[in-house]
């Protein structure tokens, strides 16, 4: 029988192809490899130096790869920014043998692998659980991050934040609430991660959990590695001088108050931006608002763009 989420896949990787994105690979260390889209023109033989967009990284959340978090933010952006769309470990097509699984560690190998492609300055923008290892990263290579744009995310998932969430949502346990292995256990993330109530026919559901949800131990430990103690949380001395708090407005799951402390934590370089009608998955249910918010931001921190 057709997997349906499967089957679109070369559709959606067609499209990439066609914003101008090709996939590659790079070895972070022997054993762990990272996946890749970025402008054709940064690869391989085609390598072009002399066509220099500001980068632009987007980091997705714990439900889908890359490209599936981004689809709609990709060609808004490809006409005036390199694309950068990373799978971190576990998800798509990357891997690890190594038994760390912290958002250290997925930092860690992101920056790495972008130093590979030969990235020396970039935005980084994170969703969710690409938020924190957004944060990580700005805060272990301020060189490379100039700043940084977050959406339904946390600088760290303490203690704290972890129980009053899963007790306000109704879940046992992050790994129920961000792992389901049932039709009834998606339509309850996306129940409380949609401003909008979705429906699908159970069977895309049943694809979907199929085709998305891969390495479930080693994604259920990268979970159990997210969360640090109260006592041991520390809110880093970023140095980019623009932050972006890019918010649905109706998160439940990482709420605008969130947001708003971070603001307060962050100091002045950060702004909170909250979109109207849009729960956790803002840049999927207001995806033309959300660009538009995305690239007003960056025309800030990239003049330059605002000519061409």
């Amino acid at each position: 029988m057709v997997n349906w989420v499967e089957a679109q896949k070369p559709l959606l990787h067609g499209l990439m192809k066609f914003t101008g994105l090709r996939q590659t690979s790079i070895e972070i260390e022997p054993g762990t490899v990272m996946s890749f889209w970025l402008p054709k023109d940064k690869l391989g033989d085609n390598k072009n130096d002399n066509n220099e967009k500001p980068v632009v990284v987007l980091v997705h959340g714990f439900a889908a790869e890359g490209i599936v978090t981004w689809q709609f933010q990709v060609s808004s952006l490809m006409k005036k920014y390199a694309v950068y769309v990373p799978d971190l470990i576990f998800f798509g097509g990357s891997m690890s043998k190594s038994e760390r699984r912290s958002p250290k560690f997925q930092a860690e190998c992101l920056g790495i692998a972008l130093e590979h492609l030969g990235v020396k300055k970039c935005t980084v923008v994170g969703f969710s659980y690409g938020g924190m290892v957004a944060f990580k990263l700005a805060e272990m290579k301020p060189e490379m991050v100039e700043s940084l744009v977050v959406s339904g995310s946390v600088i760290s998932m303490t203690d704290s934040i972890s129980e009053t969430g899963l007790e306000r949502l109704g879940f046992s346990s992050s790994a129920e609430l961000l792992l389901p292995e049932s039709v009834k256990g998606l339509k309850a993330l996306l129940q409380v991660a949609a401003y909008k109530k979705l429906w699908f026919p159970d069977c895309l559901y049943r694809d979907y959990l199929k085709v998305m949800f891969k390495n479930r131990k080693e994604r259920a430990e990268l979970l159990e590695g997210l969360v640090v103690s109260n006592k041991d949380a520390v809110v880093p001395a970023l140095t980019q001088q623009r932050i972006l708090l890019l918010w649905g407005e109706n998160d439940n799951i990482f709420n605008i108050d969130l947001a708003n402390k971070m603001k307060e934590q962050l100091g002045e370089k950060a702004t909170v931006q909250g979109i109207e009608k849009a729960g956790h998955l803002v840049h999927l249910e207001r995806p033309f608002a959300y660009n538009q918010c995305l690239k007003e931001y960056l025309a800030l921190i990239y003049p330059e763009t605002i000519q061409n």
